[in-house]
């Protein structure tokens, strides 16, 4: 009589694990790395004959196959021991363009710009070129998928970049622009742009997520090989995001957004993300008909001089990344109409602007803005968004509709709350030291940001502390009195 033995399902579990950990035959290709089932005369990966050799492993099971461990290229070194050389930034020429970077690119780093569509992008990496190309002692390559080289040409000479080290071509296909590499070996090479230029080996149309992936990885693993200096032009959407997949924003070591108003000779940098420096930098340039230079010390643009003090105006200094800009915001209060009066901005948060109003509204016994037209707006074509600039805001609408013309050495710094009070923010010392680099000499700052609280305050400045948006126009209102 038979009996038959049930097995529980933990055991026949634990009898799994037991087999995965046993060791077991597998087969690998010592060309390419690929692990066929059985044994093959002709790697079926990389095609290489008689490299599938068989190995005995017991490692971990991915997706059904045992991943076995292999001789680094490289073993692991102490991180004293390793040189930092290979990685030290190298300039570009352009300053703005180097301070964003944090001193120049890095060779074999892979640099990605976004910007809208003619924002100056070409205009300022070709620049870029033309400063490699006359002092790294190298040559640089453009890569042009949207334009001619004649037309690049006529750019070049209208900007005065012409230079024997220089190299243009204009390319949609990743092998041609490979070939390029090759013949010309470049220390700097632009792409212009990385949406324009297609792989025949992977599917997709160019532009597309699948075909913008491919082509960024081949140039990366490409860039670090060969150590050259790669920037990536690329395109953005309508909410002026970047293009394409979000694995190409990690596949680069650095992310720049190229920002400005084409009615508006101002262009900014701003740093997204940056493996070698800081990544909340800020360069500041001028476009004209010359080109793109760089703008050193921009404050004088966001600022209006006047023979006599004007009302609706005042000054405050906003932070761009870690740079200090003085910047003047003004306001123009119109005429009462019925129904619902418009609240117009330039430059400005339109939902802070509302806020602002509806506190200087509620706190302050003289002005009524409820149905009044309300216009705001910066000096210069710079956007101010930060909530330091509300104390500037709400004392230029005061100034504007109590005609009353504020002190033109007065700045005023702090966040505005729904109660009214005036809330600290950040890197005041900064601020109230580029203010008084330019001639102000007088602050309104929140409580605690005073000489008093930090112990630091710039010379020649008189720097009050101010708890509300009440306290803050008496102490403006005395400022202009004197």
């Amino acid at each position: 009589m038979s009996t038959s033995r049930s097995t529980s399902p933990r055991a026949t579990a634990g009898r799994g694990r037991a087999a995965a950990r046993e060791p077991r035959p597998a087969y690998e290709c010592d060309a390419c790395g690929h692990q066929p089932p059985k044994w093959v005369g002709r790697c079926p990966e990389c095609g290489e004959w008689g490299s599938v050799v068989e190995c005995t492993v017991s490692g971990p099971l991915v997706s059904g196959r045992v991943v076995s461990s292999r001789m680094p290229a490289e073993p692991a070194r102490p991180i004293a021991t390793i040189s930092a050389a290979p990685a030290r930034a190298r300039a570009t020429g352009v300053s703005e363009l180097d301070r964003v970077l944090g001193g120049g690119l890095v060779p074999g780093a892979v640099v990605l710009l976004a910007g809208e569509p003619g924002v100056g992008k070409s205009t300022l990496l070709l620049d870029v070129a033309q400063q490699w190309a006359a002092n790294a002692g190298s040559p640089s390559l453009v890569v042009s998928g949207e334009e001619s080289v004649s037309q690049v040409r006529l750019r070049a000479e209208r900007m005065g970049t012409l230079h024997d080290q220089l190299y243009l071509a204009a390319e949609s296909d990743l092998s041609a622009v490979l070939g390029h590499l090759d013949a010309v070996q470049p220390g700097l090479l632009v792409l212009d742009s990385v949406q324009t230029i297609s792989t025949t080996g992977t599917e997709g149309v160019p532009g597309g997520v699948t075909q913008v992936r491919a082509v960024t990885a081949a140039l990366v693993a490409v860039a670090k090989e060969r150590g050259i200096a790669t920037v990536l032009v690329g395109h953005v959407t309508k909410d002026g995001q970047v293009a394409g997949p979000r694995v190409l924003e990690h596949l680069v070591d650095v992310v720049l957004h190229f920002e400005g108003d084409k009615h508006s000779s101002l262009r900014m940098v701003r740093g997204v993300k940056n493996r070698f420096g800081a990544a909340d930098e800020v360069g500041c340039f001028e476009m004209h008909e010359g080109g793109i230079s760089s703008l050193a010390d921009p404050s004088g643009l966001f600022l209006t001089r006047y023979s006599e003090p004007v009302p609706g105006t005042c000054v405050t200094v906003a932070m761009e990344g870690r740079r200090a800009l003085v910047t003047e915001v003004q306001a123009l209060i119109g005429a009462t109409v019925a129904g619902s009066p418009r609240r117009t901005v330039s430059g400005l948060d339109g939902a802070r602007l509302a806020m602002v109003l509806a506190v200087l509204q509620r706190r302050t016994e003289r002005l009524t803005l409820h149905d009044r037209e309300v216009f705001a707006a910066t000096v210069g074509g710079i956007r101010v968004v930060e909530p330091a600039a509300d104390l500037a805001v709400a004392l230029a609408v005061a100034s504007g509709g109590l005609n009353l013309a504020l002190n033109p050495q007065l700045v005023a710094i702090g966040e505005v709350g729904l109660t009214g009070e005036v809330r600290r923010v950040g890197a005041v010392p900064r601020r109230l030291a580029e203010a008084a680099r330019l001639g102000f000499r007088q602050a309104l700052v929140p409580p605690g940001c005073g000489p008093g609280s930090s112990g630091v305050a710039p010379e020649n400045m008189r720097v009050t502390e101010v708890t509300d948006v009440r306290a803050a126009l008496q102490a403006a209102a005395r400022a202009s009195a004197e």
